[in-house]
């Protein structure tokens, strides 16, 4: 059997705590100076070459976290070929076919079939 193929996603989020989200979405703006591409509630999309930059604010969280987006046409099958942990329970997956998975370092990931217009 053939593993399924898994390619880099286009979205990178660093989860901040609550009270370091203004100075890192103003250290991206204003020092970096990435342009802001969309403003939510509680995250900061930012143009990163071909992918966006998401700053989110966490309040529940007490440290940053890098959280990263794979492709697979079939995420069942590639969360069981990465042999990673199924971790849904950390974020909803509202409209998302996929799943929360995290490497052996802890490093969050979502393995995601692509939509239509992300191929």
């Amino acid at each position: 059997m053939t593993s399924p193929a898994i390619t880099p996603g286009r979205n990178i989020a660093i989860k901040v705590p609550l009270h370091r989200y203004d100075e890192t979405v103003a250290y991206y703006r204003d020092r970096v100076g990435l342009p802001v591409t969309r403003e939510m509630q509680n995250s900061t999309g930012f143009a990163f070459g071909n992918l966006t930059l998401w700053i989110d604010r966490v309040p529940q969280q007490s440290q940053v976290d890098i959280w990263l987006e794979l492709f697979s046409d079939d995420p069942d099958a590639a969360l069981a070929s990465l042999g990673s942990p199924q971790r849904d329970e950390l974020e909803p997956l509202d409209g998302v076919t996929g799943h929360w998975t995290s490497d052996p370092a802890g490093t969050v990931l979502l393995v995601r079939q692509p939509k239509s217009d992300e191929r």
